[in-house]
């Protein structure tokens, strides 16, 4: 059974597109996935993600399982295990035919908070000036709202040479290649449960 992840993330451009098919691809090898890789395929926008399962789902392949993983956009109120619960509070996304609460993973409020599962991946990737101590405190990063990991990454990275501050574009996809998949899945459950079950596959 191959799995093909339909993500968002890489915007409307075709170069940005390849970066966080790349981003993720690096991010699931380092996690041990190396020989039996999940198909990333790089939405854009969020709706898109859910358009492009949406459509994997009504036109299945043989042995090919679809799943989607997008951010979570805002505190999931609902139990975790039921992630289209929240999405369908938040986004009014209906849970389409033949779908499962294990088809589809949040990154919990944004992509960005794995990054601080590793403050030394950070401080090696924006070098001098970069600023540590303006990370949040807390391991707990699935519950750090998103408004507070981007305040906190502009604060840490506005002296760093030679990156400069953090930008969504400009750097994220290269920091998820960069990060170790074992620190980010020992702080944050939801990227435990998606590895899980790409190495069940």
């Amino acid at each position: 059974m191959s799995i093909k992840i339909y993500v968002e993330g890489g915007g409307n451009g075709h170069k940005l597109k390849i970066e966080c098919r790349q981003g993720f691809s690096k991010f699931f090898e380092k996690a041990g996935l190396a020989g039996r890789m999940p198909a990333i395929v790089a939405c854009g926008s969020r709706n898109d993600a859910y358009d492009s399962f949406c459509t994997a789902l009504k036109r299945p392949k043989e042995n090919q399982l679809p799943l989607l993983l997008v951010d979570s956009e805002a505190p999931v109120t609902k139990t975790p295990d039921e992630p289209w619960a929240h999405l369908l509070a938040r986004d009014k996304w209906q849970k389409p035919n033949g779908a499962t609460d294990d088809d589809v993973y949040l990154m919990m409020e944004c992509m960005e908070s794995w990054f601080l599962a590793d403050p030394g991946c950070l401080k090696d990737y924006f070098g001098q000036g970069f600023r540590e101590k303006s990370l949040p405190k807390t391991t707990k990063v699935e519950t750090i709202s998103k408004k507070q990991v981007f305040d906190s990454l502009k604060m840490a990275t506005r002296n760093a040479q030679p990156k400069g501050e953090y930008g969504k574009g400009k750097h994220s996809f290269g920091i998820l290649g960069s990060i170790d998949p074992n620190k980010v899945r020992s702080v944050a459950p939801g990227v435990e449960k998606l590895l899980k079950k790409l190495k069940k596959a």
